[in-house]
């Protein structure tokens, strides 16, 4: 048998899944942080302008 068994690259790929899930949802929350930021930014200048 070798190391390249059905069960071993099951396991790979979840583990290799499981680290891309968590990359994509740290890059949406920087992004929606961001946004929060972005737009309490705009409303502080806003006001000052006023």
């Amino acid at each position: 048998m070798g190391r390249n068994n059905e069960r071993n690259i099951k396991k790979h790929n979840d583990k290799l899944h499981k680290a891309q899930d968590k990359v994509k949802q740290a890059e949406m929350l920087r992004k929606e942080k961001l946004k929060q930021i972005v737009k309490k930014f705009n409303e502080n200048n806003d006001q000052e302008n006023k």
